[in-house]
């Protein structure tokens, strides 16, 4: 992309960073805007329905306590987060903060694994929006509709998704917004309802320390699950450059959402506990999932909401988590540490419509080279193929460098203080924090990453090191043949 020129009053020209052109539309987001997005990407019910039942099988009676850990972990990242955009607000987020601490090879290897990640998470998710609507569709038994494959409904959705997105950010934020609504009203409903008629096994055993299965071990091997449960948190950040005040508001929306979501998962973990009448051993059943079960029991109309706060969930959290990481890839794209066509926005409504296709195309290459290898690994079977196995598997693999792109960001912080602001240093928010920080997500990476794992759980660890491995020797010589991106990594300060 080549360098650009602007006037100013006096009718001088003076060189425009290089990207600076391909803005976003600036200041149209407030901070309920982007904190309901936040929340959305979250996607609480689609993460709760098909995670608290693994979580339960793992941690035990007591599993509301490893969300409660999760999420005090999570408020660690937060503060991370928080303290760059304060300074630093960029849509770039991790990618920005990481390089413009570490340098450019950083960087270009930070954009890789962010992108990687994200797209692999985003897959699983791509995958759930067709699977569950032909869930709902089968346990209705709609006729002429259960038997349609689910990667149909995925392509029905996504182009409408897509739609959205390109419209501009304003209108599908809001309609990721008011998703989330929906389903948090719906899953607050339900839930209290079963506290209600299931009132006489309410008590504190679910929070009871002694009650977590297996003690210690059994909160750390439940740990990833619930910090999975959080996956999203970050969303704010990428949207800085079209939200006002981002300085404020972004570190705001952060912990905002983190504390909701809190609050938020644990009573609905409680009330699905009470709802099994303590009984851990139906709450894991494989076969269900533990709060649409507590949902049909409440009664017939209460599973069928609960059905569409599932559905709206997943689509809010493709809408909202598109947007918002798509938009990492753009920065780095207008910033020359990834491909300049990713960081190209449509010329009037202001959307990075490249980085978005390239974003969702290569969640569906992920879905077919998947199906590809099950069927020629001889597993083509319905329940192999399902989009649940999909989405389990892809999200645990981009859970792994999301990880390590957290633990980056928190390894940066303080050195980031020390080099650019150092009379603002603070030694408990810049390097106690962040220390803790960088310690709670070593606990979820041993866990997904340790060896003894089924496949394709055992192969993630290699692909991932293959995957820095590849991003590390594509940033050298990147960095080779064009010195100056050291130079462009955070030259576009999202409120400048």
């Amino acid at each position: 992309m080549s360098e650009g020129f602007t006037s100013e009053s006096l009718g001088a020209k003076v060189p425009l960073v290089k990207g600076e052109h391909e803005r976003l539309r600036q200041g149209v987001l407030g901070l309920l805007d982007i904190a309901t997005a936040t929340m959305a990407n979250i996607g609480p019910a689609m993460s709760f329905y098909f995670g608290f039942g693994y979580l339960a099988y793992t941690a035990g009676l007591a599993s509301p306590l490893t969300i409660i850990a999760a999420g005090i972990a999570i408020l660690f990242l937060g503060n991370t987060l928080s303290e760059f955009t304060k300074v630093m607000p960029s849509t770039g987020g991790f990618i920005t903060f990481i390089g413009k601490t570490f340098g450019a090879r950083t960087g270009v290897t930070t954009a890789l694994l962010t992108g990687a990640g994200y797209i692999a998470a985003m897959a699983s998710v791509i995958a759930i929006v067709g699977g569950f609507f032909q869930m709902i569709l089968q346990n209705y038994h709609v006729a002429g509709l259960q038997s349609v494959p689910w990667i149909i409904w995925v392509l029905v959705f996504l182009a409408f998704a897509s739609f959205m997105m390109v419209r501009g950010i304003s209108i599908s934020t809001r309609l990721a917004g008011f998703f989330f609504a929906f389903e948090m009203t719906i899953m607050i409903i339900i839930s209290l309802v079963s506290l209600i008629k299931f009132h006489s096994h309410i008590n504190f055993t679910p929070f009871e320390p002694k009650n977590i299965k297996g003690g210690f071990s059994g909160l750390a091997a439940g740990f990833p699950l619930a910090v999975y449960l959080f996956i999203g948190w970050e969303n704010s950040a990428a949207l800085a450059e079209e939200t006002t005040d981002p300085r404020k508001n972004v570190p705001k929306a952060v912990f905002t959402s983190i504390l909701i979501m809190i609050v938020a998962y644990t009573f609905f973990a409680f009330s699905t506990v009470v709802g099994f009448s303590d009984n851990v051993n139906k709450l894991s059943n494989p076969a269900i999932i533990p709060f649409l079960t507590v949902a049909r029991e409440v009664a017939v109309v209460a599973l069928f909401f609960a059905f569409l706060a599932g559905m709206t969930s997943t689509l809010g959290a493709l809408i909202a988590g598109t947007n918002s990481q798509a938009r990492l890839i753009f920065n780095a794209g207008r910033e020359g540490l990834l491909p300049s066509f990713i960081g190209q926005v449509h010329d009037k409504r202001r959307t990075p419509v490249n980085a978005l296709f390239v974003f969702l195309g290569l969640g569906l290459l992920i879905i077919g080279v998947w199906g590809l290898g099950h069927i020629l690994g001889g597993h083509s079977t319905s329940g192999s193929m399902s989009a649940l196995t999909m989405f389990v598997e892809s999200s645990t693999f981009g859970t792994i460098l999301v990880l390590l792109v957290y633990g980056l960001s928190n390894l940066a912080l303080p050195f980031y203080y020390k080099k650019h602001h150092p009379d603002l240093f603070n030694a408990f928010r810049h390097v106690v924090l962040p220390f803790l920080g960088l310690v709670v997500i070593l606990i979820p990476l041993y866990y997904l990453a340790k060896p003894g794992q089924t496949a394709p759980f055992s192969w993630y660890p290699y692909i991932a090191l293959g995957v820095v491995a590849l991003a590390v020797v594509y940033a050298f010589v990147l960095v080779a043949r064009d010195p100056a991106i050291g130079d462009r990594v955070g030259s576009i300060v999202a409120d400048e």
